[in-house]
């Protein structure tokens, strides 16, 4: 276990070194760098401790008894408020992993996911006014003050990654100007090397936990979030695609207008929007429009993206997709105005090519159809393997297995079923 632990922390030394060594500011990076033993520790601390609680926390119990399952739910809770604390103790791309965890219902533990999503979307660090100003002067060379007629020194929104300013351009326009968090991109590869470092380590001690592949997955989706430019080219091509390959919803799909000048890698200036938050059924019943019609234009926008466009938004949770009543229109659904949907947030997509939308259009038909043989054969082409196909389709669908095939009209219907969940979990 030690000589892994070694080659590790070998590992995260020589990210940290290769940070400073392609730095543009090289001092800069290094003081960043001293920040990489503290973290460490803090990590490997809370690693430990939830290893061993869970190793000494069951000790003795038999296995599916009423007293190892109460001791099992309490280990939950307490590793998953250590984990909460370390995330907000280091932020940046903790507070994303955390926020990435909160998402993996039915995958990770439930107390993981209802501690994670209790706070990680409520307690984001706010970055200072003197530190945006700095990434301002850095990015585009004047301070925010001087680039906007008018600037809103407080944010009206912070998330793991940046945060977003009200303002209002030279000519008039009133914008939303998302500027991300001072340093994390230099950050950012230190605490991937660090978070890699435990999670392999608790791997080695307790094999059973393999997580290894959450980290390769924010290894990947990382340096796109952080290239707000890359953002901005990504929401231009989604609303291209759905003008030329789905114009029959195509004024139904709104992305805010990106303004290039203003714009950086780390600054992101938009149209600003006036709109509700998907969820928010009472303040889109109050603006005219049925929360049905949202759900169904919700989910014709994103068939479109993955069946038809191949390049699909994939981080639409309620903060980034908005909806307003459909400008200028006079047609009513019986006395009921027709939604919008806005997309925000086009850092992360994924790109899916002909024969992957044709394969999982047909799993789908499958599914639908209860058809097994076809649904291992779709699921084993889109690589779930001979040996995973009924937990892929699980995972699809959210229900078990026996519900999967269940030749009846409703077996894919959620009901909310505990003991489908259980199951399926």
């Amino acid at each position: 276990m030690w000589r892994r632990a070694v080659t590790a922390l070998a590992l995260g030394t020589g990210a940290g070194w290769a940070a400073i060594a392609t730095s543009d500011d090289p001092a800069k990076t290094l003081k960043i760098c001293t920040h990489l033993p503290p973290r460490l520790f803090r990590d490997s601390v809370a690693a430990a401790t939830i290893a061993f609680d869970y190793q000494y926390s069951l000790l003795g119990l038999e296995p599916d008894s009423e007293a190892w399952h109460k001791a099992k739910h309490e280990t939950h809770l307490r590793s998953a408020n250590r984990l909460q604390e370390l995330c907000f103790r280091n932020g940046g791309i903790y507070i994303k992993l955390g926020q990435h965890i909160a998402q993996l219902e039915y995958v990770v533990p439930a107390e993981y996911v209802q501690t994670m999503r209790a706070s990680m979307l409520k307690r984001c660090p706010v970055s200072s006014l003197e530190e945006v100003r700095g990434v301002f002067k850095k990015d585009i060379g004047e301070l925010p003050e001087t680039v906007f007629a008018e600037f809103d020194p407080v944010p009206i929104a912070s998330a793991s990654l940046a945060q977003v300013h009200a303002a209002t351009t030279h000519d008039g326009k009133k914008v939303a100007v998302k500027v991300q968090h001072d340093h994390l991109t230099d950050t950012s590869v230190i605490d991937i090397a660090t978070v890699d470092l435990v999670v392999n380590a608790l791997h080695y001690v307790f094999p059973t936990f393999d997580y290894r592949w959450l980290v390769d997955e924010i290894r990947e989706s990382a340096p796109k979030e952080l290239d707000f430019l890359c953002e901005a080219q990504n929401s231009e091509r989604c609303l291209v695609n759905f003008r030329k390959l789905s114009p029959h919803i195509a004024n139904s799909i709104y992305i805010p207008k990106v303004y290039w000048n203003l714009s950086s890698s780390r600054i992101l200036t938009m149209e600003y929007m006036d709109a509700k938050e998907v969820t928010d059924v009472k303040g889109i019943k109050d603006t005219g429009i049925r929360p049905v019609d949202v759900s169904n234009l919700v989910n014709k926008a994103f068939a479109e993206m993955i069946f038809k466009h191949g390049f699909v938004h994939c981080d639409p949770h309620a903060a980034n997709m908005m909806i307003r009543p459909l400008p200028q229109d006079s047609k009513k659904w019986f006395g009921w105005k027709r939604p919008q949907l806005i997309l925000l947030d086009h850092g992360l997509y994924k790109e899916l090519d002909y024969s992957m939308r044709m394969n999982y259009a047909s799993l789908w038909k499958a599914l639908v159809l209860a058809d097994e043989k076809a649904i291992k054969e779709y699921s084993v082409r889109l690589g779930a393997g001979d040996d995973l196909y009924a937990l892929f389709a699980g995972v699809l669908t959210m229900k078990p297995w026996k519900s999967v095939i269940d030749p009846s009209v409703g077996h894919l219907v959620l009901d909310g079923n505990n003991t489908d969940r259980s199951e399926v979990q």
